[in-house]
């Protein structure tokens, strides 16, 4: 697909591998509607203001404004191509979150605002590119056993919350990946390998086990394998995919 026809939805992309992953899109020049609470911090990203960057304030969890960034600018009785989604909470040291269902209700959100548009006669059916997690696979152990007692105890709200968000997308005809990063580092090492394992609801189909990877090398493989060409996706579709280096 062309630059000139695709069109992306970023959905938490004022940092991490949802930034990681809108950089390359604008970089690419693609078509790239963003939603944030506040633009000014995602605008600080991009001083040079680029043409196919298209800011919307606004609440993941506001359907309405969920709404908004999933139209495509040149053509608004049709949905975006692809939607990068990467809310999520942080864990304070009590290990608790200010908002424990924040992915559950971004999920609904989203669900909710692609119904909407569908009910107007808006058409289309994005690819959902998803970030959860991984150590919540229900086929076994995807950590390494090092990690289960920072994963069980120290990540479990979080780690519900994302568990309840796939849960929701596999029951949902949606065209979705569910993107599961190893525990996440800063810093893009390029030439270093990703590995990907592969899992669908039946089973796993391809298993790799890691530690770490970036932020931005997450986004990166995005950018690459999901976002580009948002319409030849079919290896991954309504599947996870743990990246780890």
């Amino acid at each position: 697909m062309s630059t000139s026809t695709q069109t992306i939805a970023f959905i938490g992309a004022t940092g991490g591998c949802g930034l990681s992953a809108l950089k390359r899109s604008v970089a690419a020049g693609y078509t790239c509607v963003a939603l944030c609470r506040t633009p000014a911090k995602l605008e600080a990203h991009f001083p040079d203001k680029p043409s196919n960057l298209i800011l919307k304030q606004g609440n993941a969890h506001d359907a309405a404004a969920v709404g908004e960034v999933l139209l495509r600018p040149s053509d608004p009785a049709a949905m975006v191509d692809a939607v990068s989604f990467s809310i999520g909470g942080s864990v304070s040291a009590s290990l608790t979150m200010d908002d424990p269902d924040v992915c559950k209700k971004g999920v609904a959100a989203l669900f909710e605002a692609l119904g909407a548009l569908r009910s107007r006669g808006v058409a289309g059916r994005p690819l959902l590119a998803v970030i959860s997690t991984t150590g919540i696979s229900a086929h076994g152990r995807d950590v390494p056993l090092l990690f289960v007692p920072l994963y069980h105890v120290g990540l479990k709200a979080p780690h519900a919350d994302k568990r309840v968000a796939e849960q929701a997308l596999f029951g949902s005809g949606e065209r979705f990946v569910l993107v599961r990063p190893s525990l996440l580092l800063d810093g893009e090492k390029p030439d270093r390998k990703i590995r990907v394992h592969v899992e669908s609801e039946k089973g796993v189909e391809h298993k790799e086990v890691g530690y770490f990877i970036s932020r931005e090398d997450v986004g990166r493989w995005m950018f690459e394998n999901l976002l580009q060409d948002a319409c030849h996706t079919e290896k991954y579709e309504r599947k996870a995919v743990g990246l780890t280096w």
